[in-house]
């Protein structure tokens, strides 16, 4: 719109108020929710535009939009001063009523997303512990909206997939009934067993998105489970090919070399 932010109030939907529509997973939020709100305020414009055109009696395709107003453009549009966002607003009654966009967002293929993850660990020879010493994630994001955000979802990722890397495991029973339903049994990392994930945001713009944005969230996750095992390959010499990389299962694989 090109108007400051200030001016811009967001108001947070309820399920209740909207039709169906997919939640905030897969990597989707700031892709969908930018997609959708790209062409709804590009209808909005478009209107506003029109509604310009009409009050100076010029064809709308004379019209443009400029720094959040209305301004002619064209040699053959007319001296008119720019007419802004509330001048248009104050006309709307006498114009055709409340402006409005609407846009749904339809995944029309599949997104590519692009990463690369860097691991030191060590490995105890007496125990099969290993620990993790460096962790770095180098990954595109097309354009950055929240660096911060960004960086914290490559780190959720990473960290998720180092569970999955070396401690998450269902455990079932001779019946099939799980053993481990619970957190206290169902090992996750927590902070102490983690060092810093450092990160490095990478922007190319993705074409097939009006601001360039990549989704981020799910990206991180499965690097670090290949990128752990070769390193604790490098490190011991024996390469464990049934995740997680248990204490147990690694320690009896140094043992059998």
């Amino acid at each position: 719109l090109g108007i400051p932010y200030e001016n811009v109030r967001v108001n947070i939907a309820e399920t209740g108020s909207l039709g169906v529509n997919e939640p905030t997973h897969g990597s989707r939020a700031t892709f969908a929710s930018g997609k959708a709100m790209h062409g709804a305020l590009t209808q909005a414009i478009n209107e506003m535009c029109r509604r310009a055109a009409g009050k100076w009696k010029i064809d709308p395709e004379a019209v443009e939009w400029r720094d959040g107003a209305a301004v002619p453009a064209g040699p053959n549009a007319g001296q008119f001063p720019p007419m802004t966002i509330q001048e248009i607003a104050r006309k709307m009654k006498n114009t055709g009523g409340p402006i409005s966009g609407h846009h749904e967002s339809v995944p029309d293929g599949v997104g590519d997303s692009f990463g690369a993850h860097v691991v030191d660990v060590e490995v105890d020879p007496e125990t099969g512990h290993t620990k993790i010493l460096r962790y770095l994630v180098v990954q595109d994001a097309g354009r950055a909206i929240h660096p911060s955000y960004v960086e914290g979802q490559y780190q959720g990722g990473a960290v998720q997939g180092i569970g999955w890397a070396l401690n998450e495991e269902y455990v079932y029973d001779n019946m099939g009934r799980l053993q481990n339903p619970i957190f206290l049994d169902y090992r996750v990392p927590v902070a102490s067993d983690l060092p810093m994930i450092d990160t490095v945001i990478v922007e190319v713009p993705n074409p097939g998105h009006p601001f360039g944005v990549r989704g981020v969230g799910e990206t991180g996750i499965t690097p670090p489970l290949p990128a752990i095992a070769n390193a604790v390959a490098a490190a011991t010499g024996v390469r464990i090919r049934h995740l997680p990389i248990t204490p147990t299962k690694l320690l009896a694989a140094i043992k059998a070399k």
